[in-house]
């Protein structure tokens, strides 16, 4: 979803749905300056961004120095619910998640690893929901996150064709033996109650990450990064 630097940041502009820009900030590249002003022709959000932030979400080596231009393809990070489960996919939804750091984790790997969209039932005041935004660090800014009712968000997802996978100890299969292609919407309970009873009569399965060690219980990003994983293997992605 990224494209990295003039070559393809260009070529994204001829080509794809470009949705955002991110311009290094004082960069005197001719070359990227004009991609910037063709972007805000064509009505495309353009953002500025330090040099450490640029180098920190760049598709690059290390050592490398940061590119001066990179684009989101794919993803609206404006999209509504409706536009979001339209346009299919990979989503998450946390049902009952509390912690504000522990959301923000959440989100930050549900868009490393492409996720379409991320929808949170959780009862966060603003404040907490600002410090989920924080530690997310930045991710809220390149993919929908919507806060949302759990059970409605699951009627809806699988009214739009959505096939629902929750992640609960009373699994019976293994991310792995699950099909986690196609339109899905994976859940992942709280850190307290896990997947409420409503959401889990509307899934179609439930999978289970296995656990050997004396405590019974991930912290809530673990088994969402091994089903991500997973999820990505499965789709052919690197």
């Amino acid at each position: 979803m990224q494209r990295c630097g003039v070559a393809e940041v260009s070529d994204a502009l001829d080509s794809e749905e470009v949705t955002l820009i991110l311009f290094l900030r004082d960069s005197r590249d001719p070359e990227a300056d004009r991609l910037r002003k063709l972007a805000e022709e064509k009505g495309i959000t353009v953002r500025e961004s330090s040099n450490s932030d640029m180098w920190r979400m760049a598709r690059i080596n290390d050592g490398e120095q940061p590119p001066s231009i990179l684009a989101l393809v794919g993803r609206r990070p404006d999209a509504s619910v409706e536009e979001v489960l339209s346009s299919g996919g990979l989503c998450w939804l946390l049902d009952g998640a509390r912690y504000p750091v522990n959301i923000g984790f959440t989100i930050r790997t549900a868009e490393v690893s492409g996720a379409q969209a991320v929808f949170v039932d959780g009862p966060l005041n603003h404040t907490e929901k600002k410090a989920a935004r924080r530690a997310s660090m930045k991710a809220h800014r390149f993919m929908p996150v919507h806060w949302i009712d759990g059970t409605t968000l699951v009627k809806m997802a699988k009214e739009a064709g959505f096939r629902v996978i929750s992640i609960e100890d009373t699994g019976d299969l293994g991310p792995w033996d699950e099909d986690l292609t196609g339109d899905i919407l994976l859940v992942v309970g709280g850190e307290h109650d896990g997947i409420s009873q409503s959401v889990l009569e509307g899934s179609d399965s439930v999978i289970r990450v296995p656990m050997s060690g004396f405590v019974p219980s991930y912290n809530l990003q673990a088994p969402m990064a091994v089903v991500a994983a997973e999820s990505l293997r499965q789709r052919g992605s690197d």
